[in-house]
């Protein structure tokens, strides 16, 4: 099992769940966060007045899969959040090694 974590444009959160759902991944985690890459951020004028603003808002989607739809679903996640622009995020793929269903007591694969 796998568990995909990404960071996303809130701008695109729904055509990642589309995508998902095209998929038949229905189950997921969405964290409003904030960050920055490589492009440390920007400056933004106010007012007349110059600021920078060094963290972005960012949406950190966590979906837990199968192995065999670890692949799938970032291909899915990259091409729907992808904008061509600088802060598109990115995706990070971790092995998970257990889960439990807390209100049935299922285990692995049978609790995704």
């Amino acid at each position: 099992m796998k568990l995909i974590v990404a960071i996303i444009k809130p701008s695109r959160l729904e055509e990642v769940r589309q995508a998902l759902n095209s998929l038949d991944v229905h189950g997921m985690t969405v964290t409003e966060v904030k960050g920055y890459g490589r492009q440390k951020g920007h400056s933004e004028i106010y007012r007349g007045t110059e600021y920078a603003v060094h963290f972005l808002p960012k949406l950190k989607v966590e979906i837990a899969v199968d192995d065999d739809l670890a692949d799938p679903v970032t291909t899915a996640i990259r091409d729907s959040a992808q904008t061509g622009r600088i802060g598109d995020g990115k995706i990070f793929v971790l092995d998970l090694l257990a889960i439990t269903r807390i209100r049935t007591g299922e285990t692995g694969s049978s609790a995704l």
